[in-house]
């Protein structure tokens, strides 16, 4: 049996104990929860498919298939508009926070090995943040390195789309709190629907590109100012 060489690179770059930061942040859910509106394993399941299916798939994930597009095309160019764009399109200013430290924490870690080095783009890419000219958000940063491992589009939206889901139900299990099989359950109902956002993804629509979803936004912003707080975003 002859295993793809990319696999292993895939399980690297979305390893769970990758050590990014991603558990310190739980994109509003923290807000939601504290005002009681999730507080059931069936309202946490239908509030992450939300998420995804009307936010991560015009935003996050959308960019991250137009970056890993221009990456295959060394158009640096066209990397750095896009994540000015995504920076922009961000109106929360912890979830801005929260992709540039996941992306240049994401860097820090893969820069340091050869496929970096060897990379003409990602060394052009090194070079425009150093310079100030892009920024290093996490889907950019994601899909570059995607790209570097020889790992199919497809393949990286989907397991993009599993690290988020991931990422919601865990730290929901926690706060709510759940119980680990509840979350467990919620997992495999939510992977039914990850091939369909993974097609939607992988040609992006520009009409939705960056679509507004303004409750999730005012989450977000609310959990700056909550009582208590477990989370940084």
């Amino acid at each position: 049996m002859t295993v793809p060489q990319h696999l292993g690179h895939l399980l690297h770059l979305t390893d769970s104990t990758l050590p990014i930061g991603a558990y310190t942040h739980s994109n509003g859910l923290e807000t939601v929860i504290q005002q009681r509106r999730i507080n059931d394993a069936s309202a946490l399941e239908r509030y992450v498919r939300d998420v995804m299916a009307y936010n991560v798939v015009h935003n996050d994930a959308a960019y991250l298939s137009l970056a890993y597009d221009a990456i295959e095309l060394n158009d640096l160019a066209a990397v750095v508009a896009l994540e000015s764009q995504l920076h922009a399109s961000k109106t929360a200013r912890e979830g801005r926070e929260a992709s540039l430290k996941l992306g240049m924490r994401l860097l820090k870690i893969f820069s340091r090995y050869p496929e970096h080095r060897s990379s003409p783009i990602a060394q052009c890419y090194q070079t425009a943040l150093v310079q100030q000219e892009t920024l290093g958000m996490y889907p950019v940063v994601f899909a570059l390195y995607a790209v570097i491992g020889g790992i199919p589009k497809a393949d990286t939206l989907y397991a993009f789309y599993y690290n988020n889901i991931s990422a919601m139900v865990t730290n929901g299990v926690k706060l709510i709190p759940l119980s680990q099989m509840d979350g467990q359950d919620i997992v495999v109902k939510l992977r039914m629907d990850i091939d369909d956002w993974v097609e939607q993804s992988m040609n992006p629509d520009n009409e939705w590109l960056g679509a507004s979803t303004v409750s999730f936004d005012i989450h977000a912003m609310q959990h700056e100012r909550l009582y208590t707080r477990l989370y940084m975003s």
